[in-house]
């Protein structure tokens, strides 16, 4: 299986990110590769994270980390991953 992340993903991520290293830079870039590594490890065991409570299907799969929530789409037809989402409830959306 491949994995592609969605435009929205990528932006999404980079405000993640940049929210982070407001705090502390260096706690920015061990989450991004935290994360990188979680999602790549995702073709291995695709549905051993939780059905999403956002969605109702059943491949569309929510990967917490460390407070954020990424979706992912299993697509089997096509034998990849969509990353298309990462977010926090809990926190007001940034611009």
């Amino acid at each position: 299986m491949t994995i592609k992340r969605t435009e929205k993903y990528k932006t999404a991520l980079l405000t993640v990110l940049k929210y982070i290293a407001k705090d502390k830079i260096s706690a920015s870039k061990k989450f991004k590769q935290s994360l990188h590594k979680q999602i790549k490890n995702i073709p291995k065991f695709p549905y051993k994270h939780r059905k999403s409570i956002y969605f109702n299907n059943e491949n569309i799969r929510d990967l917490i980390s460390k407070g954020y929530t990424v979706n992912y789409e299993i697509d089997l037809e096509n034998n990849r991953i969509i990353v298309f989402d990462i977010f926090n409830k809990n926190k007001p959306p940034m611009k």
